[in-house]
């Protein structure tokens, strides 16, 4: 009996995928100890892993370990189980816990992502003037522009979501402050992400075309909203939770599907349909069903990481972009920390407050990954420039927590502790 032609690469792709998995539960522990978000070692596995089999074995190994259709069906896995996870950062932004009230969130979020967007600019403009090929090639000026305003100008919401967990202070008015500006702050990447893509495809002559798809999408979006809101369509989830999970599920692929096939980020469908699914509560129907969604999208996004390494990382560079490198690190932390300090002020919060704001909203995870990489498969980005980039994003990532700890231990000195949630952030 023969053996079907599929059934060594379906048996080929399960155990890379495996192997991927196994990886990252074990360096847990790893980044646990160390004081970081699992996300940071998750990345850096990922995006050395290609690199490592290729300097150790060579090419030939590389194409025996991951041949083009095992990789080829690794990036589907990868960017389904992204768009899975999204639909849960999607629906964060309609979580009570992320609610924006008050002139404080206001004008943190202002400081937060307009300073950010300066700095990014900057970049760009350093970027252009240098006219390196390592980091510039043939794109739009237009859209590199605004891809590194978006890039630098990023908050990651999951991410800084563990941190105010694992510190407990989400329901402080730091942590609420933090989250709420976060989401204020992705939003607006997110669409810039999708004008800069759009840029790059088309130039100023695909504008046009993007703010028709961006309508349609957002008609989709509040048609969406409105027939699942009310009691019935509650019912029908509780009452169907598997069929609900499986409707989530291929919303979300559709709607990624829909938008790349317009040479937009595909992430940003899984982004509109888990913002138009209700926000019930934490026990609510819909709010299940999205947990377990995003969860299981969660589990397989290393496997996105390692689709990244293999497909900017396994070739060949002329070094180490060092200045670029450090000229990102030193504007995305200035830029957010300096920027949300600012803010912070204006909008009567402490001194100790706006560092802890500020080195909070510094966090960049997985969101930055995620833009990152999809500016580099608009070509957007070189190779060496996305390296710079990325390693910005472990470095303000990374930085993060103990940064916190050392703004919480000379705030305590100052016997000035992070204050609790209070209704003043309610009043306009």
């Amino acid at each position: 009996m023969s053996v079907p032609h599929w059934l060594p690469l379906t048996g080929h792709v399960v155990l890379v995928v495996l192997v991927v998995l196994v990886g990252v539960r074990v360096l847990h522990p790893l980044a646990r100890r160390l004081g970081q978000p699992a996300v940071v070692t998750e990345i850096t596995l990922g995006v050395i892993a290609g690199p490592l089999v290729l300097r150790l074995g060579g090419p030939e190994t590389l194409d025996v370990v991951v041949p083009a259709d095992v990789h080829t069906w690794l990036d589907y896995i990868g960017h389904a189980g992204l768009a899975l996870f999204l639909v849960g950062i999607g629906h964060e932004f309609r979580s009570p816990s992320a609610s924006v009230r008050g002139r404080s969130v206001l004008a943190t979020t202002a400081g937060a992502l307009v300073v950010p967007l300066l700095c990014g600019s900057l970049f760009a403009a350093w970027v252009l003037a240098g006219d390196d090929p390592a980091l510039r090639n043939d794109t739009p000026a237009s859209a590199l522009f605004v891809l590194l305003a978006a890039g630098l100008s990023v908050t990651a919401v999951p991410v800084l979501a563990r941190i105010l967990v694992s510190r407990g202070v989400m329901d402080t008015v730091v942590g609420r402050l933090a989250m709420a500006s976060a989401v204020l702050i992705d939003t607006v990447a997110w669409v810039l992400l999708a004008v800069a893509v759009g840029l790059a495809s088309g130039g100023s002559e695909n504008v046009p075309l993007l703010i028709l798809v961006v309508c349609v999408s957002a008609a989709v979006y509040v048609a969406l909203r409105v027939a699942l809101r009310g009691e019935a369509a509650s019912r029908l989830a509780d009452a169907h939770p598997r069929t609900t999970l499986l409707g989530i599920a291929v919303l979300a692929a559709g709607a990624a599907a829909a938008l790349r096939h317009w040479d937009l980020p595909d992430i940003l469908g899984a982004l509109l349909v888990g913002a138009a699914l209700p926000a019930d509560g934490p026990d609510g129907p819909w709010t299940r069903a999205v947990r377990t969604v995003s969860r299981a999208g969660r589990t397989l996004v290393p496997v996105f990481f390692v689709t990244t390494g293999l497909t900017v990382f396994t070739r060949e560079f002329d070094g180490m972009p060092w200045t670029a490198t450090v000229l990102a690190v030193s504007l995305a932390f200035a830029g957010k920390v300096a920027g949300t300090y600012a803010g912070a002020r204006l909008g009567g919060e402490s001194h100790w407050d706006g560092l802890r704001l500020g080195v909070l909203l510094n966090t960049r995870g997985l969101t930055e990954l995620v833009i990152l990489q999809a500016g580099f498969s608009a070509g957007i980005l070189t190779p060496a420039l996305f390296l710079a980039l990325l390693v910005m994003t472990l470095v303000t990532t990374a930085m993060t927590g103990p940064l916190y700890s050392l703004v919480e231990a000379r705030a305590a000195r100052r016997d000035d502790p992070v204050a609790p949630r209070m209704k003043e952030m309610a009043r306009p």
